[in-house]
């Protein structure tokens, strides 16, 4: 299946686009476009753009709303969750401690001369670490 998010990635769409990839859809490939491109024009289904379904709702990051709407109940899944949206919604009250550190990693990344895919390569398996973090292995 092909999943379309904005182009630069970061925190949120990388965290998302990794959760697709691991419990939704080994195969999953992604499609990166501009900012200002309208939602109803792009193929696939499309993530953190504006207009979107899957998207920020309300104080929660699109990463928590992929877990809600597939119902990916895993416990270190929450609290990546967690962990996500205070790197990605900094200005949020109630961030864990981790989250600045996530989001200084992040902020790299999308700073880096990379392209998204190596983004997305570099973030997933930065993600994989993240998550054994949050199982307490």
């Amino acid at each position: 299946m092909l999943f379309v998010t904005r182009e630069r990635l970061h925190v949120d769409r990388i965290a998302t686009a990794w959760a697709i990839r691991r419990f939704l859809d080994p195969a999953a490939r992604f499609a990166f476009v501009p900012r200002t491109k309208d939602v109803a024009t792009v193929p696939g289904t499309p993530f953190d753009i504006r207009g979107a379904e899957l998207s920020h709702h309300g104080a929660r990051c699109t990463f928590e709303v992929l877990l809600e709407r597939h119902r990916l109940t895993d416990l270190a899944l929450e609290r990546l969750g967690l962990i996500v949206r205070g790197a990605d919604l900094p200005t949020e009250d109630g961030a864990p401690p981790e989250s600045n550190g996530v989001r200084a990693v992040f902020d790299g990344l999308r700073d880096a001369e990379l392209s998204d895919e190596e983004r997305l390569r570099i973030g997933s398996a930065f993600c994989d670490a993240l998550y054994a973090f949050c199982s307490g292995r």
